[in-house]
């Protein structure tokens, strides 16, 4: 393949909720989108293996859900990288596992960009993404026109692993931003007072955000459809929680969001939107009209919203209180050391890195697709190295083992 050509070749690993939506407005930017994720997809130029996305494309994009994918995309990428490849990571993970991801790609001579980005399934459709990117500025310059396409800015920080510190502080203020706002409308719900005053109320208050005019009406009707799951929240604010304790600090409002989102995981609602905690305080997540009575004992027609009519839940037991929650309920047992370690994939091994919540005596495992997930959950994909898959040019695009 010409050089000409593969600087118009982006390669997409993931195809979750931001992915798919990445990779679309590539194709309407006019590059060439080559994409691979563990569950094969009916869609344009799917290849058969991470390493032949790195065959076919200078410029790779990595949308995957957590340290241990990460760590496992660099690895069998690897083997294709040359200096002409420059690597953008885009996860969400701890400082070290960015460095260390960054470390396998270079010593192929390849470049790599630490590239989180802020925005939900509606901006990556709308291409009004926010990357912070940290790195080599050369190399930002030259994937800067694949950036554009999905976003409305880029924000330089610094080096490999500075724009994931920004990226976790900026969730950690989301996160506690919206478990606020879940306890005021429960304090507004409870107290009897009409719900849809207290949105209005918001919609002109200093501290209202974006965020609060997407979650709060996604709260009053009880609509929880993922557009950032708990599960990938909640990894977040544990990355956030743990990076504070190595420098010796503690954060309130980072806890309480932190204790939502995991008691979210025990109920078994991990695949929700994180606004999901909401149902701490009315438990049954359904719609329901408001049980507000106007002052002459009529019914007054409210607004609905989940769990209106759902029953208290019952205090903590004083023998179980909520400190028993363990400190750092992690997504995920590993640890990144200095040195990566080398992650030797089995062929039937899914790329799933596992996020454990534990609390008291209970533990919930949630199996994560490698890829950044979507709603619902679909089935493990093809054994790589068997099988062919077609590309929309009409090409066979032979499926490779990376062994």
């Amino acid at each position: 393949m010409s050089t000409r050509t593969r600087k118009r070749n982006v390669g997409i690993i993931g195809l979750g909720i931001i992915g798919q939506r990445v990779a679309d407005n590539l194709r309407e930017s006019g590059f060439h989108v080559f994409v691979w994720n563990r569950t094969p997809r009916p869609v344009p130029n799917f290849v058969g293996s991470p390493s032949e996305v790195a065959e076919l494309c200078d410029f790779i994009q990595i949308f995957v859900s957590d340290d241990e994918a990460l760590l496992q995309m660099a690895q069998r990428i690897s083997r294709e990288l040359s200096p002409s490849h420059i690597v953008m990571a885009h996860c969400t993970v701890s400082p070290d596992t960015m460095r260390a991801a960054a470390e396998i790609v270079e010593k192929r001579g390849a470049r790599f960009l630490d590239a989180p980005f802020t925005g939900s399934k509606t901006a990556a459709e709308n291409g009004q993404l926010v990357y912070y990117v940290g790195g080599d500025e050369v190399a930002l310059q030259q994937v800067r026109p694949i950036l554009e396409a999905s976003s409305k800015e880029i924000v330089e920080i610094g080096k490999v692993g500075d724009a994931t510190i920004v990226k976790v502080a900026t969730n950690m203020v989301t996160a506690a931003s919206v478990q606020a706002t879940a306890e005021a409308l429960a304090l507004v719900s409870k107290s009897g007072l009409p719900v849809e005053k207290f949105a209005d109320a918001m919609r002109n208050n200093g501290s209202n955000s974006s965020t609060i005019d997407m979650k709060l009406p996604m709260m009053m009707e009880g609509n929880f459809e993922p557009h950032f799951s708990v599960k990938h929240m909640l990894k977040d604010v544990v990355i956030a929680t743990r990076l504070a304790r190595a420098l010796g600090l503690e954060f309130g409002a980072t806890d309480a969001s932190r204790h939502g989102l995991t008691e979210e995981m025990r109920q078994g609602r991990g695949d929700d939107d994180y606004s999901s905690l909401f149902r701490q305080y009315f438990p049954a997540g359904r719609s329901l009209k408001s049980d507000q009575q106007v002052s002459n004992g009529e019914e007054e027609d409210q607004p609905s919203f989940a769990g209106l009519e759902a029953p208290k839940a019952p205090p903590p037991e004083a023998s179980e209180p909520v400190a028993n929650e363990p400190a750092a309920p992690g997504p995920s047992e590993i640890k990144v050391e200095t040195e990566p370690t080398v992650v030797t994939l089995a062929p039937d091994e899914t790329d799933e890195g596992a996020l454990r919540t534990a609390a008291a005596q209970t533990v919930t495992t949630v199996a994560e697709t490698t890829v950044e997930p979507e709603a619902s959950t679909e089935p493990a994909g093809k054994e790589e190295g068997s099988g062919e898959s077609r590309g929309t040019w009409g090409g066979l695009w032979r499926r490779r083992s990376d062994d």
